[in-house]
């Protein structure tokens, strides 16, 4: 597994501290992407939250998700939370170690009294003093937040420095990608009200909780499905229409820090089709803000191999396009399609092949309660998502080898060990002969043969539509 050391640097520890007027919060910042480009330790709000215990509560649960491994209990290792600004709101967000599980916690216009928002993307400190200091608040007091240094210490950044250097694997940040994604294909399927929303919750089972699991290599009871029934929830043996998968519940178990407070908890996810286990978005709503969990298919296996992006990555028209979106981009909070599309001249669905390929190198997240994507530029080097993807690698590298030959709607490809496989095209689902294929019928993205039909076909339709628009041309056709 292919790995790096990220680090990052903050001018001094994030604080929680006592003054004559309240309680001040200081989140530190590393360096980030602005507006003006690259910025070390980049100013984004000061001001007051106007739900002080609540907000401090769903960012503790953000930084509990960041320091969890929901599978496969190791040593505990995670980056620090990632926060965006976006002109009206702060969005924090984190990735579990074992990359299944993704957080959010979205800072919205009315939980913030204070200074303009400013735009741009940094990591934040959460250490381990700062999050007993926020445990223990337990009244809605005044609280200053402080996002990014005092604003005389931006030239003059006194006091200790704080660098912390952890291990970034390539599959964490698939993972990253990949939760983005297939986000992008969830609909609202369940609301519950306040005190439905805490039975349900408060009925889960709790093992998992702070970084650790059941047995030596987790909980893999299989996935739980449950059905809108009434003003709640009810379990149900299978997947039945309506129905929401609920994989490795006890990974919820953020939620509680929360729980309390919420006035109402929304459920995400896509439509069941057959019996396999999906992902789903579930969102606790609170004063002037919104937690949500994005949960994988299984608690034994993250983000990172569901092949969501593939397609995406696969297409060079995407990736051109994606360039021309790159610039139009600007720290939006709510990325409007139609718009884009507008501005760009592309077709609302080039803009969305566009807006996946930018989600793989962390320049959009998707919020499912607003169902849009929003600009933002993740502190790490996410180009590795497409370079090191192992499947995309090796379907190129079967192209690059001439192993592929069209033939109609069926497509054979010569495998590395002389397997021929057959792609077949059903209603522009490739299927195919492999093993892969016949494992998760396209539930975890396609395998590497039928990525490389599609890359061969791609290909050979861009030269049909040159060599059309040359005899044009050349008859004289304008």
């Amino acid at each position: 597994m292919t790995r790096s050391l990220q680090a990052v640097t903050y001018p001094r520890p994030s604080v929680l501290e006592s003054s004559a007027d309240g309680r001040r919060l200081g989140l530190e910042t590393s360096r980030g992407a602005t507006p003006s480009g690259v910025t070390d330790h980049p100013r984004f709000f000061a001001g007051f939250l106007t739900s002080p215990q609540v907000a401090s509560a769903a960012l503790l649960a953000v930084a509990d998700v960041a320091a969890t491994r929901y599978y496969q209990r190791q040593l505990p290792s995670s980056l620090d939370p990632v926060v965006t600004a976006g002109g009206d709101r702060l969005r924090f967000e984190s990735f579990s170690g074992c990359g299944g599980v993704y957080a959010r916690l979205d800072i919205l216009g009315p939980g913030l009294d204070g200074d303009e928002v400013g735009h741009g993307t940094t990591n934040v400190d959460v250490n381990n003093p700062l999050r007993e200091a926020l445990s223990r608040i337990g009244t809605d007091d005044p609280l200053h937040l402080r996002v990014g240094p005092e604003e005389l210490a931006v030239t003059t950044l006194d006091g200790p420095v704080v660098e912390k250097k952890v291990p970034l694997p390539d599959r964490w940040l698939r993972g990253f990608a990949e939760a983005q994604v297939i986000a992008a294909g969830f609909d609202l399927r369940a609301e519950l009200p306040a005190a439905e929303a805490v039975r349900f919750l408060r009925s889960l089972p709790k093992s998992g909780a702070r970084g650790t699991t059941s047995g030596a290599r987790g909980t893999t009871s299989g996935p739980r499905w449950v059905v809108p029934a009434g003003r709640g929830l009810r379990p149900t043996t299978r997947p039945v229409p309506g129905a929401v998968c609920l994989p490795g519940p006890e990974r919820l178990i953020a939620l509680q820090r929360v729980l309390r407070h919420a006035t109402a908890l929304r459920i995400y996810g896509p439509s069941v089709v057959g019996a396999d286990a999906t992902a789903g978005a579930w969102e606790a709503v609170l004063p002037g803000m919104r937690l949500t969990l994005t949960l994988s298919p299984d608690a034994s296996r993250g983000f990172s191999g569901e092949g969501g992006v593939l397609d995406a990555l696969a297409a060079d028209e995407a990736g051109e396009d994606a360039e021309l979106i790159a610039v139009l981009l600007a720290w939006e909070p709510r990325i409007d399609v139609a718009d884009m599309a507008a501005s760009s001249g592309l077709t609302p669905e080039r803009v969305r092949a566009a807006l996946t390929r930018l989600g793989t190198s962390g320049r959009v997240g998707y919020d499912t309660a607003e169902a849009s994507y929003f600009h933002r530029e993740l502190p790490y080097d996410a180009q590795r998502v497409e370079r090191h993807n192992p499947r995309l690698r090796s379907a190129r590298a079967l192209v690059a080898a001439g192993a592929v030959r069209l033939e109609g709607a069926l497509g054979t490809v010569t495998a590395e060990d002389g397997h021929v496989h057959r792609v077949r095209d059903e209603a522009g689902v490739l299927s195919c002969s492999c093993v892969w294929w016949a494992k998760y019928r396209g539930g975890r993205g396609p395998c590497k043969h039928a990525l490389a039909v599609r890359m061969v076909r791609r290909g050979a339709a861009t030269e049909r539509s040159a060599d059309q628009n040359m005899v044009r041309v050349d008859g004289g056709v304008r």
